[in-house]
């Protein structure tokens, strides 16, 4: 088997692989394990120029290499906080409102693209196979065709791609779309997502795509494809009912004092639908007196990208409404909102999924959220609890057992959470059930294996591999 060369924004290390690693991670280092390659990336350092330019560090782990590299504070700022958090990330999940766009920033987002793939290039044998992950890293393909680079190349885009009339308001859409014309295959999460990208090589790049993700602009022919990505449910199962989580879990249930859980975990960011979420569960307590005292939600929401004004705002938000409705509803033994802005293992999060009666999953956009599909395959099968999801996450498509939710409606989640509370045991196992059906349907590796069995079909052109002319 040809050898895998994955490349994303962040590295996992050998230790987060084995343990605490989210889905990508465990995702590709099985890919990695299967095929022997190397995983190239950004090690989340902020270092001084010397120091970046050493080259990459490696670390070896079986027939896997992680290659690593660091940024320069400049680099850092540009690329990252810059254009790809600060422009990229909000156009993506729609709002437009928040984008901030700085030429100087767009040019540090390419510069650094091209540095990592002339670091890339080193470490590359003609028959790899290269996998590119996500949003940050949407030239570095076009970056390594200009240095020559003829491999197979893969992009997988783990958050929305929006359509058309919000794409546009990024000014360099055009040359974006163009760099994703470089990668050989291109997978999105959910049919809607291919389908925004199919309408803009239609109508903006004058190109063609078929029904069957056959794309054809700017001089170049690729294959689009949906790609669900997923989890291991076995895997889940068995981290929820981990021993050393237990006497956390314990020690919880008894502080609620035998009430109800409801139990959400997201990263601090404004796409989550935070607020939203509080302001639901607030309204929930108020037109339901009844359970007033019986009912706790738990907020876990780690914080994110802290540097970044935006985000300081979301976590002083947040705080805001928990004090407030905290403050309305608490009593001497009883506080409705229990928010934690730190990070737990993963076996202890799917120890308290198991253990709480609703998973409220409401963002105002995602690519997949990976914690709707946790939460599920974290349940007692005897007595499972019931998922509220949002309509707007890319999960939404396969958990049709879920209660559906628009997260702008918030009389709605209120009488969602109403029913979940009060849903028969034979109704939760039938929606619980059909949810474990997609699961292990779309599992972590049906996801992985159909996209580089896809990438590793196509049929080279040298020619076409090339970078199409007339870039900006």
């Amino acid at each position: 088997m040809t050898r895998l060369v994955v490349v994303s924004n962040r590295v996992a290390s050998p230790t987060e692989t084995k343990g605490s690693a989210g889905g990508l991670a465990v995702g590709v280092f099985g890919a990695l394990k299967d095929s022997g390659g190397v995983w190239f990336g950004w090690s989340g350092d902020v270092v001084s120029d010397s120091v970046a330019n050493q080259g990459p560090k490696l670390e070896q782990d079986g027939a896997v290499t992680f290659a690593t590299v660091g940024l320069p504070k400049k680099d850092y700022d540009q690329y990252y906080r810059g254009f790809s958090n600060a422009t990229l990330w909000p156009v993506f999940h729609y709002r437009n409102d928040l984008a901030v766009y700085d030429r100087d920033e767009y040019a540090g987002y390419r510069r650094v693209n091209s540095w990592l793939a002339h670091r890339a290039i080193k470490l590359l044998q003609p028959d790899d196979v290269i996998w590119v992950h996500d949003y940050h890293l949407i030239p570095f393909g076009e970056a390594l065709r200009s240095e020559g680079v003829t491999n197979r190349m893969g992009f997988f885009l783990h958050i929305p791609f929006p359509s058309p009339q919000i794409l546009l308001n990024i000014p360099p859409h055009e040359e974006l779309v163009k760099s994703l014309c470089c990668y050989d295959v291109v997978g999105f999460q959910t049919p809607g997502d291919q389908a925004a990208f199919h309408d803009y090589i239609v109508r903006h790049a004058h190109g063609t795509a078929t029904a069957d993700g056959e794309v054809e602009a700017f001089g170049r022919k690729l294959k689009t494809g949906v790609y669900r990505i997923g989890i291991f449910p076995d895997e889940i199962a068995e981290q929820a009912t981990r021993g050393e989580a237990r006497q956390d879990v314990m020690d919880l249930k008894q502080s609620l004092e035998g009430r109800k859980l409801i139990m959400s975990v997201d990263r601090l960011d404004y796409s989550k639908g935070l607020v939203e979420r509080f302001k639901a569960f607030e309204h929930f307590l108020e037109k339901s007196p009844e359970w007033r005292g019986n009912v706790t939600l738990v907020q876990i929401a780690p914080p994110t990208r802290s540097d970044v004004d935006t985000y300081q705002q979301i976590r002083h938000n947040l705080e805001y409404e928990a004090g407030r409705i905290n403050g309305r509803y608490s009593g001497l033994d009883y506080t409705p909102i229990r928010y934690m802005n730190q990070r737990y293992d993963r076996w202890k999060l799917m120890s308290l999924f198991r253990e709480s009666q609703i998973g409220l999953v409401t963002p105002l956009r995602d690519g997949m959220n990976l914690v709707a599909k946790e939460y599920v395959a974290a349940q007692n099968p005897d007595d499972p609890g019931v998922l509220v999801l949002s309509q707007f996450a890319g999960a939404a498509d396969e958990m049709k057992g879920a209660l559906m939710v628009n997260p702008h409606d918030i009389v709605g989640m209120s009488e969602a959470i109403g029913r979940a509370l009060s849903m028969p045991l034979a109704e939760r196992r039938e929606r619980y059930e059909t949810n474990m059906v997609m699961l292990r349907k779309y599992d972590l590796g049906v996801w992985r294996d159909s996209f580089l069995a896809d990438l590793r079909g196509v049929k080279l052109d040298k020619q076409q591999s090339k970078r199409p002319a007339n870039n900006k």
